[in-house]
């Protein structure tokens, strides 16, 4: 046993060697940058720091992948090295397009599942392939689909969990044609998971691993799985919207993974279920995307109040806990219903604000604070702007 816990501490150094580590790290700061950009060009402020999307993905998927790693070493969810590179190409052929949606493991995992496949149904095309990737028929196709459904309960526990916090508010042109607000998540998460993979040990139990592949030694790595998510509302609050789509993510997880135990017995199985997972999020994309248009903008104008659209961290209005959502009735005593009228109310008083403020619930509170020099002067709200001309640049 103790070659093994050796070789577990050289399986967790072995991720500092996978170029897909450094990929997803470019990826969350390209992702930031790009999401700055927009902000900056509708609001002319950046609302969250650039490192924002690096955040969530150092910190949040962590404790999953430290959950995943002893259910895949203890069950012996066993590859090949090669299977292992194809979903690391994969995850790079889709991480290009700046789409954070296609690196759920839906796509990732599920596409390179189905390219096994098909390599392995056409004898012709599959020498050619040995070329580059000579382990691959040795790959077990129950372990890649048990992997892809436990890596989509991972992804539907991380967009619940994460999924709503610090959306970045937008602008956007309804289908009538007017300037709405809309919040957008964009999520990019490591998973690190200790995988069994192809080496030079023999099994340290005659019971392991549960799924092998067709070699008979082993090696533990640690690989980095990239999990991605994004997500545009409009018609409702982004917790709302996006708790829903976590929830349907994990219904299809269970689903998913019905047929991934299946194909522990009836091969096939394994493959229905790589086709379950990518038919059933694209299907999830565009149902979340429809059921959203088909409301009307929740961000819009209103014929009494005003919206709030976003909040700058740390800035005055986050103190005094308003939400993204609220609508401003009143500012000291004077209704409002433009951005135009709201600021000309607060500087009638530039040392105290009142605020009448309708929340989700459509309840009526008061809110008010004292207001100083070194605060940001327009309380750090962002409301939907007016736009004489109107293009939805692509960014």
């Amino acid at each position: 046993m103790s070659i093994w816990v050796l070789e577990a501490l050289k399986g967790v150094l072995r991720l500092f060697a996978q170029p897909l580590f450094y990929f997803g790290i470019v990826l969350a700061l390209a992702a930031g940058w790009r999401r700055v950009k927009r902000e900056r060009k509708h609001f002319h402020i950046r609302v969250y720091s650039p490192f924002q999307e690096s955040k969530f993905f150092w910190r949040s998927g962590l404790a999953a992948g430290v959950i995943l790693s002893l259910a895949a070493v203890a069950a012996g969810i066993a590859l090949p090295r090669d299977t292992v590179s194809l979903i690391a190409l994969v995850t790079v052929a889709f991480g290009l397009t700046l789409q954070m949606r296609l690196l759920s493991p839906a796509y990732t995992v599920g596409t390179a599942l189905l390219i096994i496949s098909f390599l392995a149904s056409n004898k012709e095309v599959f020498p050619a392939m040995k070329r580059f990737f000579p382990d691959l028929a040795e790959a077990n196709m129950a372990a890649l689909a048990m992997l892809l459904a436990l890596l989509l309960f991972v992804e539907a526990w991380l967009i619940l969990r994460n999924g709503a916090i610090e959306t970045s508010p937008q602008l956007a042109k309804s289908k009538r044609g007017l300037v709405v607000g809309e919040h957008w998540s964009q999520r990019l998460w490591l998973i690190p998971v200790l995988l069994p993979v192809s080496g030079e040990l023999p099994p340290p139990f005659s019971w392991w691993p549960l799924f092998p592949y067709d070699g008979g030694s082993y090696s533990l790595m640690l690989v980095p799985f990239l999990i991605g998510f994004s997500q545009r509302v409009q018609g409702t609050l982004p917790k709302a919207s996006i708790r829903f789509a976590g929830q349907k993510v994990l219904l299809l997880a269970w689903g998913v993974s019905l047929f991934a135990v299946g194909g522990y017995w009836y091969a096939p199985l394994s493959i229905v279920a790589a086709a379950l997972a990518l038919a059933g999020r694209e299907w999830l994309a565009f149902y979340l995307h429809r059921q959203d248009r088909l409301k009307p903008p929740h961000f819009a104008k209103r014929e009494h109040g005003l919206v709030i659209l976003g909040i700058l961290p740390h800035s005055k209005a986050e103190k005094m806990e308003l939400q993204i959502g609220e609508v401003i009735m009143k500012v000291n005593g004077m209704p409002v219903k433009t951005e135009a009228e709201f600021y000309e109310e607060l500087q009638r008083n530039r040392a105290f604000c009142k605020l009448e403020v309708m929340d989700e619930n459509e309840e009526i509170r008061f809110v008010q604070g004292a207001l100083y020099e070194d605060e940001h002067h327009e309380l750090g709200l962002l409301f939907v702007k007016e736009r004489k001309k109107w293009a939805l640049e692509a960014v």
